[in-house]
């Protein structure tokens, strides 16, 4: 699985390059699935936001609405009870899963719950695009602050890669620098603070940053 991890999504051109080397193919020519479920486990989040996502909305025009050839739902919530012979086969038909935002302690215990996190190793070639939570399930751990889900035992994801991601640097009062290496101090594991213009790459254990704006390493 090749990852592109990113706060705000395919905002700028640094990052769209980056997406289509990973695909390999146009954007225009490659099948997707987008994943709303972190959604539903933040307090932010809702019925208005999700139909956004899947509908591909404006405000999701970096993400959803870059021109997929095919734009399809994979809910996780709904994975356990329609059975894997059903739900596997879209994944591995997919080029992309394009992973929303939301709470990640949610994501993170409905990809194990549904199956999708023991599947994602067995597809080397499937391009996982996160935003923020979706995102951040990836790393070992999110911090307090990102854990919003009432029924999350910790803050603990999939440590999928070995850093953490403070996202959305700049764009919200509680994302300074300032709170992000507050955040940092307390994380335990290497980490990145970015915002809406930065993303990163992950293929085979190769880590690269790719940014038109700003962002800050620590504990490298």
């Amino acid at each position: 699985m090749k990852l592109l991890l990113t706060s705000g999504g395919v905002t700028n051109a640094s990052i769209h390059s980056a997406l289509v080397r990973l695909l390999g193919k146009p954007i225009a020519e490659c099948d997707a699935l987008v994943v709303p479920t972190a959604q539903w486990g933040h307090p932010l989040c809702g019925p208005s936001s999700v139909r956004g996502l899947v509908a591909a909305e404006p405000d999701f025009r970096y993400f959803s609405g870059l021109g997929w050839a095919s734009l399809g739902v994979l809910e996780l919530t709904a994975l356990p009870t329609i059975g894997a012979e059903r739900w596997v086969p879209w994944v591995r038909e997919a080029d992309v899963l394009l992973v929303d935002g939301g709470d990640a302690t949610y994501l993170y215990h409905w990809m194990r719950e549904s199956g999708l996190a023991e599947l994602l190793p067995s597809l080397p070639d499937l391009v996982w695009v996160g935003v923020s939570a979706g995102s951040m399930v990836m790393t070992p751990r999110v911090g307090a602050q990102f854990a919003l889900w009432p029924s999350a035992p910790d803050d603990r994801t999939l440590g999928v890669v070995d850093f953490s991601i403070f996202p959305h640097l700049d764009a919200f009062p509680h994302n300074t620098l300032a709170h992000a290496q507050r955040w940092a101090a307390d994380i335990g594991v290497p980490a990145y603070a970015i915002d809406e213009q930065t993303a990163i790459t992950v293929v085979d254990g190769t880590v690269e940053v790719v940014s038109e704006g700003q962002w800050t390493q620590f504990g490298a």
